[in-house]
């Protein structure tokens, strides 16, 4: 099995902005590989098990879709269908209790 590296960003400038864009003060997005935070520390991040998965699955969507792929396919979904029956959103909801999403999976 393929390892899957992720790395946390905390303080993220590009976390901050989306927080700000939408009037929330924690905001974690991910970004190819990376999770970026904002409001939270890592730890507490990391001590949010559905948390985790959710942006786990994102990071999954960009190695499958590839980085450009993903993100134009994201904000297609987000505008024809919004946040929240977005169709990426929609699967990181239901990998929040699936365990097989840490599968290999470094966080660092």
């Amino acid at each position: 099995m393929e390892k899957i590296k992720v790395r946390i960003h905390e303080n993220s400038l590009l976390a901050l902005l989306a927080a700000k864009r939408l009037k929330v003060p924690v905001v974690a997005m991910v970004i190819g590989d990376t999770v970026h935070l904002h409001g939270v520390t890592k730890a507490v991040f990391m001590t949010d098990t559905a948390w985790v998965r959710h942006e786990v699955c994102h990071v999954r969507q960009f190695r499958e879709c590839g980085f450009f792929a993903f993100l134009y396919r994201y904000f297609r979904e987000y505008l024809r269908n919004g946040y929240v029956n977005n169709s990426f959103e929609v699967a990181a909801r239901a990998a929040e209790s699936d365990p097989a999403m840490m599968e290999g999976v470094e966080i660092h």
